[in-house]
């Protein structure tokens, strides 16, 4: 049987993070719905300022961070995702694939999921910028031992995943990591590309080469999705989109 491709639709002003899982959800609950007819894909976006906390982590263990954290302007949220504490926000892109690794023969698993994801965006960097990464015991990719520029935090749910990959493109999340401890990597610094090429850099420049990298790294075809043409799928997509829109400016970094 022929996988059919992956749709992938980037949303052009920031998300609210909250708002962004529940489409996550909704469309889970679509893909189980229609299995096995069902659409596989890929959002890629910004989110508004957000901190998140991993599944793992209480309430009492992140009180004194959201306290001191949503004082400066962003939000706090305890995330279904793995992985501990770490932030969102305009600059950064980030990746939700939401695929169903049954389609996979054999169906893949979490592990070699995880590990394309990290692949994909290491050969981004090294096509898009020539920028090639430093090997690392943890997830996520670093531009030096102490340097990291995008993190990885996945679920997978009746073989189906959500969450994703972050991935820092302008030096604008750099001022926000550096109010926390990012992944309990204490050692560790946010980098951009930005930064590391010494030259400004576009956003939605950046989509056509992870789109490029995810569909070869995945090893599917990767089409724009045509919300009209998508039913309850395409009107959940929609509402996000005006949803962006209602809400207006966000919170800019913090100056120190």
């Amino acid at each position: 049987m022929t996988v059919p491709p992956i749709l992938y639709h980037y949303f052009r002003l920031p998300l609210p993070y909250v708002q962004t899982l529940a489409l996550q959800e909704r469309i889970h609950r679509i893909q189980l719905a229609l299995r096995p007819a069902h659409k596989d894909i890929l959002l890629l976006l910004q989110h508004r300022p957000v901190y998140t906390a991993g599944r793992r982590q209480t309430e009492d263990s992140t009180r004194d961070e959201r306290n001191r954290l949503t004082k400066i302007g962003a939000d706090f949220v305890t995330a279904t995702r793995g992985g501990q504490l770490t932030y969102h926000g305009p600059g950064q892109i980030v990746g939700y694939p939401l695929l169903d690794l049954s389609r996979y023969v054999p169906t893949m698993g979490a592990r070699d999921y995880v590990c394309r994801m990290q692949k994909m965006l290491q050969l981004h960097l090294k096509e898009a910028h020539g920028i090639e990464h430093a090997p690392s015991e943890h997830t996520g990719v670093f531009l030096d031992s102490k340097t990291k520029i995008a993190s990885i935090g996945v679920q997978v749910r009746h073989r189906l995943t959500s969450h994703g990959f972050a991935y820092n493109v302008t030096p604008e999340p750099v001022a926000w990591f550096d109010r926390i401890v990012a992944c309990g990597l204490d050692d560790v610094k946010a980098g951009c590309i930005a930064k590391a090429k010494n030259t400004q850099v576009n956003i939605e420049d950046e989509i056509p080469g992870l789109v490029n990298a995810f569909g070869r790294m995945y090893e599917r075809d990767i089409v724009p999705i045509q919300l009209e043409q998508e039913g309850e799928l395409g009107e959940a997509i929609l509402e996000m989109e005006q949803e962006a829109e209602r809400m207006g400016e966000w919170p800019h970094a913090p100056l120190s």
